[in-house]
């Protein structure tokens, strides 16, 4: 049975994973910051398929300790972790120059680092058994910055960067690297905003394109998906 560790995956495209996952037949180690949704996505996730097994934790990732004692624990409980899913991010509507003295850390800390922090712990064991694959979830600001958000989409230029550089380190040892950019999803992200869901990427559709990409043969690695709006960005 294979297993896979995702972040940030109570709400919007980490459910969504989590959900497409279970119905696969994976194991899942699952992390949010709050521990009543960990709880009832467990729930949710051993409703669909009964017969994996689900590790949650409450987790800070921007918080580099937290991040890798959930990582030690995911293993401890499941066993090697064979799929990353790093989901976990925060987008925010400034420009550079009116940014809060905290903000680019804060971004860095979760929009980038924990990705970095994760292949770092699990990389070389995917190497040494020659299989894995890893999923980062950028943004079509990751090729097109926004001006509106502009420590947003450095953060998520530097992890689509990262992306290509885990896809170079770990080719040679048979390990998948994949970059997901979807466009305007229907996230937490536009809470409060009034926005028409034919008109956005859903984040299911995310999902099946994970689950696409994760199926395919031991040859064939996707290196990145771009999924857009049908009527373009909002």
């Amino acid at each position: 049975m294979k297993n896979a560790l995702i972040t940030a995956a109570t709400k919007g495209i980490g459910k969504a994973v989590a959900k497409a996952f279970a119905l696969e037949g994976i194991n899942l180690a699952v992390c949010s910051r709050n521990e009543s949704e960990l709880a009832e996505l467990k729930a949710e996730l051993l409703m669909i398929n009964p017969n994996i097994q689900v590790f949650i934790a409450v987790v800070d990732c921007s918080i580099k300790t937290d991040l890798l004692a959930f990582a030690q624990n995911a293993e401890e409980a499941l066993g090697s972790i064979n799929i990353i899913v790093n989901n976990v991010g925060i987008y925010s509507t400034t420009s550079i120059l009116d940014d809060a003295e905290v903000d680019f850390e804060k971004q860095i800390n979760t929009n980038l680092r924990p990705a970095y922090e994760l292949y770092r712990f699990f990389g070389k064991k995917m190497m040494a058994t020659r299989s894995g694959h890893i999923f980062n979830i950028c943004s079509v600001a990751s090729v097109n910055p926004i001006a509106a958000a502009g420590t947003y989409s450095i953060t998520k230029y530097a992890l689509l960067g990262l992306n290509k550089v885990m896809r170079q380190e770990t080719e040679p040892y048979g390990v998948k690297v994949t970059a997901i950019i979807p466009g305007s999803t229907l996230t937490d992200s536009w809470k409060g905003v009034e926005v028409d869901k034919d008109k956005m990427v859903l984040p299911e559709d995310v999902a099946v394109a994970i689950i696409a990409a994760y199926k395919m043969s031991p040859g064939a690695n996707v290196d990145e998906i771009t999924i857009k709006p049908v009527y373009g960005q909002l």
